[in-house]
Formats: structure tokens, C-alpha cells, sequence
């Protein structure tokens, strides 16, 4: 008989509580209208209104990668523009036997690369930006003499990669970033005749023989223009990571390409996730697993409601043994404290994990930052989206400066609330009494 009760007398209290809870708004919104809403305390201490008041943070204006990826890229960009075309392949060839990098760990060969094909490249995305007619030449000059120029290196891989690169941008130029279903068909059979032409020039060609994590690195790229990519996804990237495993940009990638909206699962991310981290154990340590679901976890919410947020964190940790410079720092603490928390509320089974993960910017911020790289914040700010315009560098990094010190600054609420003033040396941060 009291199993049959209790749910009457469950509903019952309910519905006085509700009822009560109805009656006492009610009765408050009287109370306000006839004496004036309650005065409001001054809050002790806000730190995202005013953060440099409490914060002291050596600030990076000029980051050195950024000034030696420059100086490469303009390389390449020179010698193509100076048709030493020769020379440029030599260059290219050298930087990848040596894995020659920047400070960063950008490879040398890819910026050359990126700068030989940046001028037909820009031309065409200029040219789509506004609006030209889709037989303008401006939409095919350019490819259409790197093609001719190829013919004069019939045997060079390198030429051939160049061009088979350019045809891939080129391709993504015309297909833009919008859901497929609302890609123009004028843009999607372009965009598919460009990538068509570029497996045309690198089937022939062996990242593996050549020793070339370039060329890998293309045949990954060029896999959203063929009819079945899953079926060599985890192959193509599994090369490629072999090629070059300190370049942690290839786990990112592949990462990304795993998620079903692209060529993958969320049961294959997870397997690769673990594979790659147990192939490069001894590089990067968990680290691996971090990198292969860094971007998918923050663009997808079943990824992330999914991630092993241990073996996750576990790599955060190991990651920065491998690269405990500030760069690092400053990637991982505003992807922690930015960029992850942009999805929070869009799913109840992600919250939990994206929550854990962000916490993790106490530690990174706390711990181990010494220094501010803002345009790493501002990137962090918009997703590390690729295709951002960026339309002024310096309003782009005092973005990125202010979302970093108000995140800084809310990682030392409480310090600051007791009167403590932050200061980052080279040891770290320091407490001082105002």
C-alpha cells in the first residue's frame, strides 16, 4: 500500500513546492515595486574589466617562428617569381633529407613550397572573393602556366608535387568551407577536376622512396577528392606520421579527417588515436594520442564526449617534456582556456569531459607560462580556423592579448581578490602584495 502512496504524496509535495515557489516571486516582484530592488554591493574585484591592473606579463610582439617561417616562404615565393625553378626544387629536396625546421617545427620544405605557388593561389581566391566570371582568366592563367613550366621538369618529383599542390588549394578555393549540400554545382565539379588533376601527379610518386614528408603529407591533403578516402586514410597518415613524427601538425590532421563529417568514425579516431601514440611512444609519449583528437574534441561534440580524458590529460603532461618552450605553452594553455570551451552547453555528454580537459589551463597558465604570444590566443580564438581572414595583424593580436589576459587573469581570481598582484618572470608567476 506505501509503494502505491508514495508517488501520490512524491507528485503532492511537488506540486506545493511549485506553488510556493510561484507565491514567493510573486509576492518579491510586489515587495520590489513598491520599495525599489535591494542596493547592490561593489563587487570586490572583477579581473576580466581591468586585467592589466593585477597581471605583469613579458609580451611577445614579434614571435621568432613567425619571423623565420616569413623569411622561408618569401624564399620560395622569390625564387618561383624568378623562374629558378631548378633551384627551388634543390632547396626544397635538401630541407626535407635535413627536416630542416623553424623554431616551431614548421618544415622548411612546406614553406618553400606554400611561397613558390602563393601568387597563383591568392589570384585565384581573390578572383572567387569577388565574384569574377567563372571563365575570367584570372581563374586559370596561373595554374595553366605552372602546368607548362612542369613540362620543362618532366623527372622532377618536386615540380610536379608544386604544381599537384597548387591544384589542391586551387580545388579548396572553389568548394570554400560550407556544408556540402549548399556548395553550388558549378563549384563542387571545379573543386573536383582540380583535385582529379592533382592525384593525377602524385599517383606516380612514393612519399616512403622519395624519403618526402611533403609529398606524404600531399596525398593526405588531396584524399577529400577521391570517390572512397576511407579505405587509405589511416595508410596515407600512418606514412606520413613515420616520415616526419615530431610535426605534430600531421596528428592534428589526421585527427580531423577521422571524424564522420569527414572520412572517418568516431570508433576509427579512437583506434588511430591509440595506435599513433603507441607508434610514436617514445617521441611523444601519450602525447600522440593528445595531438590525433586536439582538433576533432574541439569542433565535434561526440568526439569529445568520447576522448579517454585521462590518456588525454596524461599527454598534455608528456607533450611538454618533449616541447616545454613558450610557444607550447601558450598553444596548449589557449587551447585549454579558449578554444575548447566554445562548444560548452551543445551537449549535456560533452560538457563533462570539455570541462575537464579546460580545466586544465590552471596548471599550464599557473606552472609553466612565462611569457605572452598573443596571436597564438587569437588563433585560438576563432577555432584555429585555417580559413579566417585576418584583415589587420595588429588589431588580430591585441585580440588575442585581451582573451589571454582575461583568462590569465581568472585562473588568479582568488589571489587577486586577497590583494595579490601577478608578475611572470623567468621562473614563472609570482604573488606580491599590492
Amino acid at each position: 500500500m506505501l509503494k502505491l502512496i508514495s508517488p501520490a504524496l512524491s507528485a503532492l509535495t511537488t506540486l506545493i513546492d511549485a506553488t510556493k515557489a510561484r507565491f514567493d516571486r510573486a509576492s518579491r516582484r510586489r515587495i520590489l515595486a513598491l520599495v525599489g530592488p535591494p542596493a547592490k554591493s561593489p563587487p570586490l574585484y572583477d579581473p576580466t574589466l581591468n586585467p592589466e591592473r593585477y597581471l605583469s606579463i613579458p609580451v611577445l610582439d614579434q614571435n621568432p617562428d613567425e619571423r623565420a617561417c616569413r623569411k622561408i616562404f618569401l624564399r620560395g615565393q622569390f625564387l618561383a617569381r624568378q623562374d629558378r625553378w631548378g633551384d627551388l626544387a634543390r632547396e626544397i629536396t635538401n630541407a626535407e633529407a635535413t627536416r630542416k625546421t623553424s623554431p616551431g617545427g614548421m618544415p622548411f620544405a612546406d614553406l618553400l613550397a606554400y611561397g613558390a605557388r602563393s601568387d597563383v593561389v591568392h589570384r585565384v581566391e581573390h578572383a572567387l572573393q569577388d565574384g569574377v566570371n567563372v571563365n575570367d582568366p584570372a581563374l586559370f592563367d596561373g595554374v595553366d602556366a605552372l602546368e607548362g613550366m612542369r613540362r620543362d621538369y618532366p623527372d622532377n618529383p618536386v615540380i610536379s608535387l608544386i604544381v599537384a599542390l597548387t591544384h589542391i588549394d586551387i580545388g579548396w578555393a572553389w568548394r570554400g568551407t560550407a556544408w556540402e549540400t549548399i556548395v553550388p554545382t558549378l563549384n563542387r565539379s571545379r573543386c573536383a577536376a582540380h583535385f582529379d588533376r592533382a592525384q593525377n601527379l602524385l599517383s606516380p610518386l612514393c612519399g616512403i622512396e622519395l624519403n618526402s614528408p611533403l609529398l606524404a603529407a600531399a596525398r593526405c591533403a588531396q584524399l577529400a577528392g577521391q570517390r572512397d578516402p576511407q579505405s587509405s586514410i589511416a595508410d596515407d597518415y600512418e606514412d606520413l606520421i613515420d616520415l616526419d613524427p615530431l610535426n605534430y601538425r600531421h596528428m592534428r590532421a589526421l585527427g580531423n579527417h577521422l571524424l564522420p563529417r569527414w572520412f572517418g568514425s568516431y570508433q576509427q579516431l579512437e583506434l588511430e588515436a591509440r595506435r599513433t601514440a603507441s607508434r610514436t611512444q617514445d617521441i611523444w609519449g601519450a602525447g600522440a594520442y593528445t595531438w590525433v583528437y586536439f582538433d576533432a574534441i574541439a569542433t565535434d561534440e561526440q568526439a569529445c564526449a568520447s576522448v579517454d580524458v585521462g590518456f588525454f590529460i596524461d599527454g598534455l603532461h608528456d607533450i611538454l617534456k618533449v616541447r616545454p618552450d613558450q610557444a607550447m605553452v601558450n598553444l596548449l594553455a589557449s587551447y585549454c582556456a579558449v578554444a575548447l570551451r566554445h562548444g560548452l552547453g551543445l551537449s549535456s555528454e560533452a560538457d563533462y569531459p570539455r570541462m575537464q580537459i579546460a580545466d586544465c589551463a590552471r596548471w599550464l597558465i599557473r606552472d609553466h607560462l612565462k611569457q605572452l604570444h598573443p596571436m597564438i590566443w587569437a588563433h585560438a580564438a576563432d577555432g584555429f580556423d585555417n580559413n579566417a581572414r585576418v584583415t589587420s595583424l595588429p588589431r588580430f593580436a591585441a585580440r588575442g592579448q585581451a582573451h589571454a589576459l582575461q583568462a590569465i587573469a581568472d585562473q588568479f581570481r582568488d589571489d587577486i581578490k586577497r590583494g595579490q598582484r601577478v608578475t611572470f618572470t623567468s621562473e614563472g608567476a609570482e604573488l606580491h602584495s599590492v
